[in-house]
């Protein structure tokens, strides 16, 4: 099990920790800039987790309109917060499952 501060540590590294989750991989790319890596990983996350993080990087990129389908996918009201914010939340909420 990893907590946030943990992960937020791996995030200067130039690979990503052996192991991680795959919705845990996506933030990790998203929160290293790597939007395309971030979607790539993002795609291949079935449920409303994946949905969840999809959302995101849609809102992140700036396509509301795609990042509300996601949202309405993974069951969750549209975020309207900071990003950084709604990233912590996510990351919050799925490390506390691992």
């Amino acid at each position: 099990m990893m907590t946030l501060d943990e992960l937020t540590t791996t995030l200067g590294s130039a690979a990503p920790p052996d192991g991680l989750p795959q919705t845990i991989l996506a933030l990790w790319h998203d929160a290293r800039g790597d939007w395309e890596a971030a979607h790539h990983v993002a795609q291949e996350i079935d449920g409303s987790d994946g949905a969840w993080i999809h959302a995101y990087l849609h809102r992140k990129e700036g396509d509301l309109g795609n990042a509300d389908y996601w949202y309405h996918r993974a069951g969750r009201p549209a975020a309207s917060g900071p990003l950084d914010a709604e990233w912590t939340a996510i990351a919050s909420a799925l490390l506390a499952r691992v």
